[in-house]
């Protein structure tokens, strides 16, 4: 497959963009090393009450709309779940992420990868740090226009521009101001293409699956704040503090907005 990069963030037919993710650095810096006798926090992540209906793009609207209408409703319209529920009450994309942690496992991560395909980003949800890239292949026979934010709680900012294309291609830099930890991507020409990046700057964190259920193991003995995201749906934090080889169980619920 061949691999372009594009600077005017369109995803080329068969092509990829890479996006460097430069965070600013935090208060500390996290340091890897041996844990002895870590703790495990796990929990399940559950939702309660009725479940958001997705949001509906109709097709006519917008371009590409015979290729993209694959996952339409058959209706002529397209839907973009943003709340998953598993049959047992679990939350799908929830991070769950440890706070404060300055020192412990080692933390290495790699590029993350999203892909287009049949006209959706994935995964929904991802984890970004300042060592890792952003790359996004293009699986489709169309084009896509992506565009950045990053959000805070004072706002919205646009993250990604867009240069002058060059044959040659580029790459963009993403500068998530300090304390921002949440950007999302959408294609400007397919607005029902969405997908959420959390930053992290330790190894403690889990994104759950279709279960809700997570586990983080490996936790130095101390006390720390645990965070639960979801994109849609908000966060809950509360503070925990374990001891060695101790295993915590957490839980965490959410409902509708």
């Amino acid at each position: 497959m061949k691999r372009i990069i594009i600077t005017a963030l369109c995803l080329a037919i068969g092509g990829h963009m890479a996006i460097p993710m430069g965070l600013q650095p935090e208060a500390f810096a996290y340091e890897s090393g041996t844990v002895i006798n870590g703790a495990t926090v796990q929990g399940k992540i559950t939702f309660t009450g009725t479940v958001p209906a997705p949001k509906t793009f109709e097709m006519r609207r917008y371009y590409d709309r015979e290729y993209c209408a694959t996952l339409s409703d058959g209706k002529g319209h397209r839907l973009l779940n943003e709340v998953t529920v598993g049959q047992d009450g679990g939350l799908k994309d929830v991070v769950v992420v440890i706070e404060g942690v300055e020192k412990g496992k080692p933390f290495t991560v790699s590029d993350a990868e999203m892909e287009a395909s049949l006209c959706q980003f994935m995964p929904f949800v991802t984890v970004v740090s300042d060592k890792r890239r952003v790359t996004v292949f293009n699986r489709d026979p169309v084009s896509h226009d992506i565009q950045g934010y990053a959000y805070d709680q004072s706002g919205v900012d646009i993250v990604l521009h867009r240069p002058a294309l060059h044959v040659s291609g580029t790459t963009d830099i993403v500068q998530l101001v300090k304390g921002r930890k949440v950007f999302t991507m959408q294609c400007g020409m397919h607005p029902y293409m969405q997908n959420w990046g959390y930053a992290i700057d330790n190894p403690y964190y889990a994104v759950t699956g279709p279960n809700g259920a997570f586990t983080i193991g490996d936790l130095p003995v101390g006390t720390y704040r645990i965070k639960a995201w979801h994109p849609t749906l908000g966060s809950h934090e509360q503070d925990i503090t374990v001891k060695p080889n101790e295993t915590v169980s957490l839980d965490f619920t959410f409902g509708a907005k």
